[in-house]
């Protein structure tokens, strides 16, 4: 009788195991997605930012051949271009925070409740809800904002940081 109470004391330590295993990997999961998530959007924004370029200088070819009046006219039409990519930039940011969001409530609802996997899997639903809310709420112009806050309010860190990657990506052409 012992016996099997032991047996079914190390099946349920096995169980235990097997579902941290579960929530570390629906963890590692929704981090990956996290982070696949933000790549998507820079790269969106980078592809947008090019393009920008690209009308930008055929804006400007055109405008070196006109008269002044035209220059003005083309100046305020490129403000508008450069204001509505912007705005397409926070919309396109706001749109994956959104997705983000809604990933972290799909994943609180479908993970375990109780537990220590529970626990776990509504920290990590919670992080990934609380990401996605931030860039839903604050865009590409809002978190920039706030990283130029934290560069203002900690110069030393973030020059420190800024010769640190630099050094590092320094590296890694040198080879």
């Amino acid at each position: 009788m012992a016996s099997t109470t032991f047996g079914q004391g190390a099946r349920g330590k096995d169980k235990g195991a097997e579902h941290m295993d579960k929530a570390r990997e629906s963890g590692e999961e929704a981090l990956h997605k996290a982070k696949d998530a933000g790549k998507e959007v820079m790269q969106q924004t980078k592809e947008m930012g090019e393009d920008a370029m690209q009308k930008a200088k055929q804006a400007g070819t055109e405008v070196l051949g006109k008269a002044k009046e035209a220059a003005v006219a083309a100046g305020e039409m490129a403000s508008h271009t450069a204001s509505a990519v912007g705005q397409k930039a926070d919309d396109i940011t706001a749109a994956a925070g959104h997705s983000v969001r809604e990933w972290g409530d799909a994943l609180s609802r479908k993970s375990p409740h109780e537990g220590i996997t529970g626990a776990a899997a509504h920290a990590v639903a919670e992080g990934v809800k609380g990401s996605g809310q931030y860039i839903e709420e604050h865009k590409l112009s809002g978190m920039a904002k706030d990283v130029e806050q934290v560069i203002k309010n900690h110069p030393i860190p973030a020059l420190l940081l800024c010769f640190g990657l630099g050094f590092c990506v320094g590296r890694v052409f040198k080879d």
